[in-house]
């Protein structure tokens, strides 16, 4: 993984279920905590329930199988792959 691919985010949302709302709150979240580390965000409409946030090619977090996330849990995933150390301030206590 390049670090301009693991440094992309995608959220894919299931538009059947209108989560775009959810997919859009989250990726503020994130825009908002790695302003300066990420390259690009995106949010790609799907169906079948589908709720997957992906960093570069990797799966960080499957609504399948591990519910829907709170913000934190997906912001320490992210942090983990493109801004290792980075303090999650106080989300992280």
């Amino acid at each position: 993984m390049t670090v301009e691919n693991g440094n992309r985010v995608q959220i894919e949302y299931c538009t059947q279920c209108r989560w775009l709302p959810r997919a859009a709150w989250l990726a503020q979240e994130l825009l908002t905590t790695f302003e300066t580390e990420l390259t690009e965000l995106s949010l790609k409409p799907g169906t079948g329930g589908v709720f997957v946030v992906r960093v570069g090619d990797e799966v960080v977090w499957d609504r399948r199988e591990q519910g829907f996330p709170e913000p934190t849990a997906v912001k320490k995933a992210v942090r983990d792959r493109v801004a290792p150390g980075k303090s999650l301030g106080h989300s992280e206590t």
